[in-house]
Protein backbone atom coordinates (compact mmCIF):
# COMPACT_ATOMS: atom_id res chain seq x y z
CA UNK A 1 0.00 0.00 0.00
CA UNK A 2 3.09 2.46 0.85
CA UNK A 3 4.34 1.25 -2.22
CA UNK A 4 2.10 2.01 -4.34
CA UNK A 5 0.96 5.36 -2.89
CA UNK A 6 4.42 7.14 -2.58
CA UNK A 7 4.27 5.63 -7.20
CA UNK A 8 1.38 7.67 -7.06
CA UNK A 9 2.61 10.66 -5.27
CA UNK A 10 6.44 10.73 -7.39
CA UNK A 11 4.16 10.85 -10.50
CA UNK A 12 1.48 13.65 -10.01
CA UNK A 13 5.03 15.34 -8.60
CA UNK A 14 6.70 14.44 -12.21
CA UNK A 15 3.34 15.58 -14.23
CA UNK A 16 3.36 19.09 -12.04
CA UNK A 17 6.76 19.91 -12.98
CA UNK A 18 6.26 18.96 -16.87
CA UNK A 19 3.10 21.18 -16.56
CA UNK A 20 4.74 23.91 -15.18
CA UNK A 21 7.41 23.80 -17.93
CA UNK A 22 7.42 26.49 -20.64
CA UNK A 23 9.80 26.86 -23.45
CA UNK A 24 11.21 30.51 -24.51
CA UNK A 25 12.55 31.30 -27.48
CA UNK A 26 15.46 34.56 -27.19
CA UNK A 27 13.65 37.47 -28.34
CA UNK A 28 17.35 39.37 -29.96
CA UNK A 29 15.08 42.42 -30.91
CA UNK A 30 14.98 42.74 -27.12
CA UNK A 31 18.12 41.43 -25.68
CA UNK A 32 21.64 42.22 -25.06
CA UNK A 33 24.56 40.09 -25.15
CA UNK A 34 27.45 41.90 -24.06
CA UNK A 35 31.07 41.54 -23.02
CA UNK A 36 33.80 43.98 -21.22
CA UNK A 37 37.59 43.59 -21.05
CA UNK A 38 40.85 45.79 -20.12
CA UNK A 39 42.08 47.71 -22.79
CA UNK A 40 46.04 49.30 -22.65
CA UNK A 41 45.66 48.04 -18.72
CA UNK A 42 43.58 51.74 -17.74
CA UNK A 43 40.79 51.32 -19.58
CA UNK A 44 38.00 48.85 -20.63
CA UNK A 45 36.09 48.29 -24.12
CA UNK A 46 32.88 47.30 -24.07
CA UNK A 47 30.90 44.97 -26.87
CA UNK A 48 28.58 43.53 -27.90
CA UNK A 49 26.94 40.70 -30.50
CA UNK A 50 24.16 41.33 -32.92
CA UNK A 51 23.25 38.08 -34.47
CA UNK A 52 22.14 35.19 -32.34
CA UNK A 53 19.26 32.96 -31.37
CA UNK A 54 18.49 30.50 -28.29
CA UNK A 55 15.67 28.75 -26.11
CA UNK A 56 15.34 28.80 -22.31
CA UNK A 57 12.86 26.13 -20.62
CA UNK A 58 11.87 27.44 -17.52
CA UNK A 59 9.05 27.00 -14.64
CA UNK A 60 7.45 30.89 -14.08
CA UNK A 61 5.54 29.41 -11.03
CA UNK A 62 8.51 28.92 -9.36
CA UNK A 63 11.16 31.32 -11.28
CA UNK A 64 13.88 28.78 -12.36
CA UNK A 65 15.06 28.03 -15.44
CA UNK A 66 15.42 23.51 -16.14
CA UNK A 67 17.62 24.46 -19.54
CA UNK A 68 18.98 26.78 -21.39
CA UNK A 69 20.89 26.82 -25.08
CA UNK A 70 22.29 29.85 -27.06
CA UNK A 71 24.30 29.98 -30.72
CA UNK A 72 26.17 33.29 -31.32
CA UNK A 73 27.35 34.44 -34.87
CA UNK A 74 30.82 35.88 -34.10
CA UNK A 75 31.00 37.58 -37.12
CA UNK A 76 28.29 40.21 -35.52
CA UNK A 77 30.82 40.96 -33.33
CA UNK A 78 30.31 45.24 -32.26
CA UNK A 79 32.31 47.53 -30.32
CA UNK A 80 31.61 50.39 -32.27
CA UNK A 81 34.85 50.39 -34.08
CA UNK A 82 35.14 48.74 -37.70
CA UNK A 83 38.52 47.89 -37.92
CA UNK A 84 39.35 46.61 -34.19
CA UNK A 85 36.10 44.71 -35.36
CA UNK A 86 37.52 43.24 -38.18
CA UNK A 87 40.38 42.66 -36.14
CA UNK A 88 38.53 40.31 -33.53
CA UNK A 89 36.92 38.48 -36.53
CA UNK A 90 40.19 37.31 -37.97
CA UNK A 91 42.50 34.44 -36.92
CA UNK A 92 44.10 36.84 -33.99
CA UNK A 93 40.64 36.35 -32.21
CA UNK A 94 37.48 34.44 -32.97
CA UNK A 95 38.73 33.16 -36.22
CA UNK A 96 34.98 33.17 -37.60
CA UNK A 97 35.83 31.65 -41.38
CA UNK A 98 37.07 28.82 -39.70
CA UNK A 99 34.66 29.18 -36.29
CA UNK A 100 31.34 30.93 -36.84
CA UNK A 101 29.39 29.98 -34.10
CA UNK A 102 30.14 30.33 -30.01
CA UNK A 103 28.04 27.79 -28.62
CA UNK A 104 26.23 27.10 -24.90
CA UNK A 105 24.32 24.37 -23.61
CA UNK A 106 23.15 23.96 -20.30
CA UNK A 107 24.12 21.03 -18.43
CA UNK A 108 22.81 21.85 -14.69
CA UNK A 109 20.82 24.69 -12.53
CA UNK A 110 20.83 25.79 -9.15
CA UNK A 111 18.74 28.05 -7.41
CA UNK A 112 15.83 30.01 -8.39
CA UNK A 113 14.39 33.38 -8.29
CA UNK A 114 17.37 36.01 -7.85
CA UNK A 115 19.93 33.23 -7.33
CA UNK A 116 20.13 30.91 -10.40
CA UNK A 117 23.55 29.20 -11.21
CA UNK A 118 23.20 27.69 -14.80
CA UNK A 119 26.41 25.57 -15.24
CA UNK A 120 26.96 24.60 -18.58
CA UNK A 121 29.49 24.27 -22.05
CA UNK A 122 30.84 27.26 -23.88
CA UNK A 123 32.14 26.32 -26.98
CA UNK A 124 34.55 29.50 -28.49
CA UNK A 125 37.15 28.91 -31.71
CA UNK A 126 36.45 24.80 -31.46
CA UNK A 127 36.86 24.86 -27.44
CA UNK A 128 34.47 23.94 -24.74
CA UNK A 129 34.77 24.76 -21.49
CA UNK A 130 32.38 24.81 -18.41
CA UNK A 131 31.48 27.49 -17.58
CA UNK A 132 28.92 28.48 -14.72
CA UNK A 133 26.32 32.22 -15.38
CA UNK A 134 24.97 33.31 -12.30
CA UNK A 135 21.33 35.30 -12.93
CA UNK A 136 17.76 35.67 -11.92
CA UNK A 137 14.73 35.41 -13.84
CA UNK A 138 12.72 38.33 -13.73
CA UNK A 139 9.47 37.29 -14.21
CA UNK A 140 6.91 36.88 -16.77
CA UNK A 141 4.86 39.46 -18.16
CA UNK A 142 2.15 39.99 -21.36
CA UNK A 143 3.22 42.10 -24.05
CA UNK A 144 0.04 44.77 -25.89
CA UNK A 145 -0.21 41.98 -28.43
CA UNK A 146 -0.74 38.57 -26.28
CA UNK A 147 2.72 37.49 -26.21
CA UNK A 148 3.93 35.87 -22.95
CA UNK A 149 7.44 36.88 -22.66
CA UNK A 150 9.67 36.35 -19.58
CA UNK A 151 13.17 38.18 -18.90
CA UNK A 152 16.53 36.80 -17.60
CA UNK A 153 19.96 37.95 -16.49
CA UNK A 154 22.82 36.44 -16.29
CA UNK A 155 26.50 36.67 -16.61
CA UNK A 156 30.27 35.67 -16.00
CA UNK A 157 33.43 36.26 -16.42
CA UNK A 158 36.16 33.66 -18.40
CA UNK A 159 39.72 33.84 -19.29
CA UNK A 160 40.05 34.24 -22.80
CA UNK A 161 43.22 32.31 -23.16
CA UNK A 162 41.26 29.23 -22.07
CA UNK A 163 39.57 29.29 -25.52
CA UNK A 164 42.61 30.06 -27.75
CA UNK A 165 42.27 33.90 -28.25
CA UNK A 166 45.84 34.86 -27.32
CA UNK A 167 46.59 37.96 -29.01
CA UNK A 168 48.56 40.33 -27.44
CA UNK A 169 51.18 43.04 -27.40
CA UNK A 170 53.19 43.81 -24.68
CA UNK A 171 53.05 47.78 -23.27
CA UNK A 172 56.06 49.76 -22.72
CA UNK A 173 55.23 51.11 -19.82
CA UNK A 174 54.22 47.51 -18.79
CA UNK A 175 51.21 45.29 -19.30
CA UNK A 176 49.92 44.35 -22.16
CA UNK A 177 47.19 45.83 -24.73
CA UNK A 178 44.17 43.39 -24.15
CA UNK A 179 43.47 41.68 -20.54
CA UNK A 180 43.12 37.98 -19.52
CA UNK A 181 39.48 38.11 -18.15
CA UNK A 182 36.28 38.99 -20.12
CA UNK A 183 33.17 39.94 -18.27
CA UNK A 184 30.15 38.41 -20.34
CA UNK A 185 26.59 40.03 -19.79
CA UNK A 186 23.18 38.69 -20.97
CA UNK A 187 20.01 40.79 -20.82
CA UNK A 188 17.58 38.45 -22.26
CA UNK A 189 13.42 38.68 -23.07
CA UNK A 190 12.06 35.34 -24.19
CA UNK A 191 8.91 34.72 -26.04
CA UNK A 192 6.69 32.04 -24.56
CA UNK A 193 6.53 29.19 -27.49
CA UNK A 194 2.66 28.47 -28.06
CA UNK A 195 1.97 24.70 -27.82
Amino acid sequence: MFKKLFIIFAATIFTTQIASAATYQVDPVHSQVEFTVDHLVVFKVNGAFNDYQGVIEADPANKTLTSAQAEIKVASVDTREPKRDAHLRSADFFDAENHPLMTFTSKRVEGRGNDIIVIGDLSIRGTTKEVALTGNFRGENTDPWGNVRAGFAASTVINRHDFGLNWNKALETGGFVVGDDVTIKLEIQGILKKS
